[in-house]
């Protein structure tokens, strides 16, 4: 799978942009705030429909427009997709080959990308939504069954804490319609639970020696912080577990007027043997652990689709010595078109150089690097 071309209209700084990517390396190169992790962002968007810079979304339409566009050529294989996305300031609107599509959970398997940029040490040292989130944006990119999931149990969610609240207000204790509710909670949550688990063990399984080979470090693993047992447990011995769970806290719910158990209160911690890293690891430790995590994923989405993510690298090398950098590109397969951002190539070895596609991005113009 790889972006063969990439179109902007009055996205961000650019006003009209026209890309062509090769498919492999890709490199954009230029001073700090011209609009190289823009370009990243575009992608992003075009595959997942939203921004990874949480809270700028309301800046993506360049200033004096209503409206912006991001148009990708995507080729996997033998098929080749159109895909679009219009952006206005209350409204966006996705399309496959020109075909308008209604349902997100339709759109965003089409294109998988996995990214890194600075800000994401926040996935260590960020709240457990930061977490919840990347688990919600990765798996649902394998998997649209789990988005329908996710959006059933956001909404049994939001009916159910309504329903505690008119509870302890009112202070009547008619539970038959909780029940029905719980029940519905239950058997979407269950489903999250396990498309999470099972995400996270296989990180598991790759993320201590890639990790290790970088760094010289061993035993980092994730660990999987929910309310519920899973493990060696069936799917029904979960279900009841989660039961008992709410039934036996219920008062507890009533009164703070809210579901206190549930997916929704999952969190991951990465660990370095028994210490936890967010409070015993240096933040290189931290920044090597999460692209650690990030290359593990790459190796999952090519086994579950059996194609290829593009990976978006922004500014990845400039904190990382030469034998770091080195060791890392080694678990960049051949066979992935990567997008990297950086201000120096001199950051970058000249065998990956020597491969890629270079551009210089200059106040929002973009041309390629010709020898």
């Amino acid at each position: 799978m790889y972006l063969s071309k990439i179109e902007l209209e009055h996205f961000r700084n650019y006003k009209k942009e026209k890309v062509k990517l090769c498919d492999k390396i890709n490199i954009f190169i230029g001073d700090n705030a011209q609009g190289k992790t823009n370009i990243l962002e575009s992608i992003y968007i075009l595959a997942l429909t939203k921004s990874h810079r949480l809270g700028f979304e309301n800046n993506i339409i360049q200033n004096h427009y209503h409206s912006c566009r991001i148009f990708g050529l995507l080729k996997d294989c033998n098929n080749i997709k159109e895909l679009e996305i219009k952006l206005q300031e209350d409204n966006k609107r996705v399309f496959i080959n020109q075909k308008e599509v209604k349902k997100i959970a339709s759109y965003i398997s089409n294109m998988n990308v996995i990214m890194f940029c600075p800000t994401d040490l926040d996935i260590i040292k960020g709240s457990p939504q930061i977490r919840r989130n990347l688990l919600n944006i990765e798996i649902s990119q394998l998997y649209p069954l789990y988005v329908n999931y996710l959006n059933e149990y956001n909404k049994i969610l939001k009916t159910r804490n309504e329903y505690l609240k008119q509870m302890s207000i009112n202070g009547f204790t008619d539970y038959r319609y909780l029940d029905i509710i719980n029940d519905k909670l239950i058997d979407r949550g269950i489903q999250i639970y396990l498309y999470r688990k099972k995400y996270l063990d296989y990180i598991n399984s790759k993320i201590g020696d890639i990790f290790e080979n970088i760094m010289n470090v061993k035993n980092l693993h994730v660990v999987y912080e929910n309310n519920i047992e899973l493990e060696n447990f069936s799917e029904e011995e979960i279900k009841q577990k989660f039961f008992n769970k709410l039934k036996s806290n219920i008062k507890r719910e009533i009164s703070q007027g809210m579901t206190l158990y549930g997916p929704h209160r999952d969190d991951f911690s990465f660990y370095i043997n028994q210490e936890n890293m967010k409070f015993y690891a240096s933040q290189g430790q931290q920044r090597l652990a999460i692209i650690s995590f990030k290359l593990a994923e790459v190796s999952f989405f090519k086994l579950e689709k059996q194609t290829s993510p593009i990976l978006l690298l922004d500014d990845i090398f400039s904190e990382l010595d030469i034998k770091k950098r080195n060791k890392l590109m080694k678990y960049i397969p051949d066979d992935i078109q990567t997008i990297i951002t950086t201000t120096d190539l001199k950051n970058i070895q000249k065998k990956i150089l020597n491969q890629a596609k270079i551009f210089l991005v200059d106040q929002g113009k973009i041309t390629e690097k010709v020898e």
